[in-house]
C-alpha cells in the first residue's frame, strides 16, 4: 500500500479525497499549513478526519508568510470576504491566494520526501472559480519540477495525485455520499466564525454541490436563507 502525504484543510474536497484514498488502500499521513488564512477553524475539521481515519495529523505553521500575502480575503485583515454574487463577472478574485498550492505542496513534498513517502496528494477540483494553481496542467508541471528537485532523495517512484481534479464539486458531493463522508465534519466557509456564514463564494459553492448532487445539506449556516440558492 503507498505510503502517501495528503494535504487535508478540513474542506470538502480535502476531506473525501482523503476518505477516497484510504479506501483505494494509501496509507495516510494527513498534513495541514497554516499560511495565515483566517478560517484557521477548518484545521479543527482536518483533525476530525485523521481521527476518523485513524491516521495522524500535523499542522505546518507558516503563519508569517501569511502577513506577506497580502490582497486576499483569506490572508489580508483589510480585505473583506464579499457574500457571493451570482453573475458576477470573471476575472481576479479577492478569496484567491495566489501560489497557495505551490506553496503548500513544497511543504508536503520536503515532509514526503523525509518520510520517503510513495505519494503527495492533493484534492483541488478544477472549476469555474479555481485559482491557477488548482488545474491538472500546473499538477503535471509542479510534479515535473519536483522530480527534479528530489532526484536521489526522494523516494524512487513518488509522484503527485489529485484524484480530484477532473471532477465538479458536484462530482466529489456523490463520491463523499459513496464513501460516508461525515458532512457536518467539513468546513468551506471563508470566513472563521463559529457557524459557515452560507453567503460566501466558498459557501454557496457548497450549497450548489449538494443541490446539483440531489444530496441533502446538512450543514448549519449563520443565515436562515442560505439554502434558498438562485
Amino acid at each position: 500500500m503507498p505510503k502517501t502525504v495528503a494535504i487535508v484543510s478540513g474542506g470538502l474536497d480535502s476531506v473525501t479525497m482523503a476518505y477516497h484514498l484510504q479506501a483505494q488502500g494509501h496509507t495516510l499521513h494527513l498534513l495541514s499549513v497554516n499560511y495565515g488564512q483566517r478560517h484557521l477553524v477548518e484545521h479543527e475539521f482536518a483533525a476530525k478526519a485523521a481521527r476518523s481515519l485513524g491516521v495522524p495529523h500535523h499542522i505546518v505553521d507558516l503563519s508569517p508568510v501569511g502577513k506577506l500575502l497580502s490582497g486576499s480575503s483569506l490572508t489580508d485583515p483589510t480585505v473583506d470576504v464579499p457574500d457571493h454574487q451570482s453573475g458576477s463577472p470573471s476575472g481576479e478574485s479577492p478569496n484567491v491566494v495566489p501560489n497557495r498550492n505551490a506553496l503548500l505542496l513544497s511543504v508536503a513534498f520536503a515532509v514526503a520526501v523525509a518520510q520517503k513517502a510513495e505519494a503527495v496528494a492533493v484534492g483541488v477540483v478544477d472549476d469555474l472559480q479555481a485559482a491557477p494553481d488548482s488545474n491538472a496542467a500546473f499538477i503535471d508541471s509542479f510534479l515535473a519540477m519536483e522530480r527534479i528537485a528530489t532526484r536521489g532523495y526522494a523516494h524512487p517512484d513518488l509522484t503527485l495525485t489529485a484524484p480530484l481534479v477532473r471532477l465538479r464539486k458536484s462530482d466529489v458531493v456523490s463520491l463523499g455520499e459513496e464513501l460516508g463522508v461525515p458532512w457536518t465534519d467539513t468546513w468551506s466557509c471563508f470566513r472563521g466564525d463559529a457557524l459557515q456564514c452560507g453567503r460566501c463564494a466558498a459557501c454557496r459553492e457548497r450549497q450548489e454541490a449538494f443541490r446539483d448532487a440531489g444530496v441533502t445539506d446538512p450543514t448549519t449556516y449563520q443565515t436562515s436563507d442560505s439554502k434558498e440558492l438562485p
